[in-house]
């Protein structure tokens, strides 16, 4: 008699049971929508074939991070385990694949800063601080122009004296072409030089006085940081000297009227010896 074994499951039981044992073995997303603090990351980031682990991970934390926070490498260390050196690898892989963008600038005080701008999306320019609530639309304002630093003035500003600190000024791009300067920086700048060259400096001391230990980086205001070093590096002022004495005047020959000798006067008349035997000289 052909009997049925009851505790085997059907077929097509056992074609479910199987596939949900493959599923099983593979990821399984238990999803929950966010409404508040998240943040979006592309794909294009979460598996990139080039990025580490790490690197990945701090480009996400600093996605999610408010505008203005610090994220140097220092600060970074203090929040993550990985160490300075990792975490400054992560940062300039970061850079390298466009994730990153850091720019070494000089505040008006002439402090150097590092801004750092993350960009969620290389090669796509977005607006600074799009992820923040949109305000009242506002006309868009043109960039306004930066006024570069004021120097010094020199106390007797003659021509030639400006003259002579416009020629240093334009030479200084043959020592380093990053210091290629306008016209109308060269005027603003030229008072700061004058002002160093009646302070007995040479033209060459003042070149050498503005070029030295410049930064490796770009340059993106070479007249601004002219014109803080003609400021803060300003050198005294000499001491007094006195005016030098006039030079003696050599009198021209003349023959004595008594004796005939040759002394020096500005005038013809008697030597020295004949004035005393004349007659009014008693």
């Amino acid at each position: 008699m052909d009997t049925q074994n009851p505790s085997a499951p059907p077929r097509a039981q056992s074609r479910a049971a199987g596939k949900n044992h493959s599923h099983a073995r593979g990821l399984v997303h238990e999803n929950a929508r966010h409404t508040e603090r998240f943040t979006v990351i592309g794909n294009h980031l979460a598996q990139h074939p080039e990025l580490s682990l790490v690197a990945r991970g701090l480009a996400l934390y600093i996605q999610s991070l408010p505008a203005g926070a610090p994220v140097d490498i220092k600060t970074l260390a203090a929040r993550f385990p990985e160490g300075r050196d990792r975490i400054a690898a992560a940062l300039r892989d970061l850079e390298t694949h466009g994730y990153l963008r850091r720019t070494r600038e000089r505040t008006p005080t002439g402090r150097i800063v590092t801004r750092t701008v993350s960009c969620n999306r290389p090669g796509i320019r977005g607006r600074a601080g799009a992820d923040q609530a949109p305000g009242p639309p506002k006309k868009r304002q043109p960039p306004r122009k930066r006024l570069l630093p004021a120097v010094p003035q020199p106390g007797y500003p003659t021509p030639a004296l400006l003259q002579q600190a416009t020629d240093v000024l334009a030479g200084l791009r043959r020592h380093d072409p990053r210091l290629l300067l306008s016209a109308t920086d060269t005027r603003h700048l030229a008072p700061g030089v004058a002002t160093w060259l009646e302070r007995d400096l040479t033209p060459t001391d003042v070149r050498d006085a503005l070029t030295a230990h410049l930064p490796t980086e770009p340059l993106h205001r070479p007249a601004a940081l002219l014109a803080h070093r003609l400021t803060a590096q300003l050198p005294p002022l000499p001491p007094y000297r006195p005016p030098a004495p006039p030079p003696d005047v050599r009198h021209p020959l003349q023959t004595c009227d008594g004796c005939d000798r040759a002394f020096r006067a500005p005038d013809p008349g008697h030597c020295r010896d004949c004035r005393r035997d004349l007659p009014e000289a008693t």
